[in-house]
């Protein structure tokens, strides 16, 4: 598994910076566990978005935004590339959000595109 750290595809805002933080520090995840961001089929518009923590894998490259380490599948990044995760924390919105400027159409929830 290689171990260079490229220019991510995917950026986060503070605010999601700072929840990923939080949940890592309140989990107490095992120190092989990073960020993944990806996509998988599925959803009501094709694609939805995976935001998880997992150990790195074989098809994986490794980013840094903001002291995080992020694994991708870089069969992925095509999907990915310039997405931006951000977190709200208000009455009507609740959760990561992912602005993605290679969707052509996205679901109401915010979660599933096409591109």
């Amino acid at each position: 598994m290689s171990t260079t750290t490229l220019q991510s595809p995917v950026q986060l805002t503070d605010r999601a910076a700072q929840e990923i933080r939080n949940i890592m520090t309140s989990k107490n995840m095992p120190e092989d566990y990073q960020l993944r961001v990806g996509v998988k089929g599925g959803g009501c518009s094709g694609m939805s978005y995976v935001l998880g923590f997992d150990r790195q894998r074989e098809h994986d490259i490794e980013f840094e935004v903001d002291g995080i380490t992020i694994f991708m599948d870089k069969r992925h990044g095509l999907y990915l590339m310039d997405t931006v995760v951000d977190y709200q924390d208000g009455l009507n919105a609740r959760g990561f959000t992912f602005e993605n400027p290679n969707a052509t159409s996205t679901c109401g929830c915010g979660s599933s595109f096409s591109s």
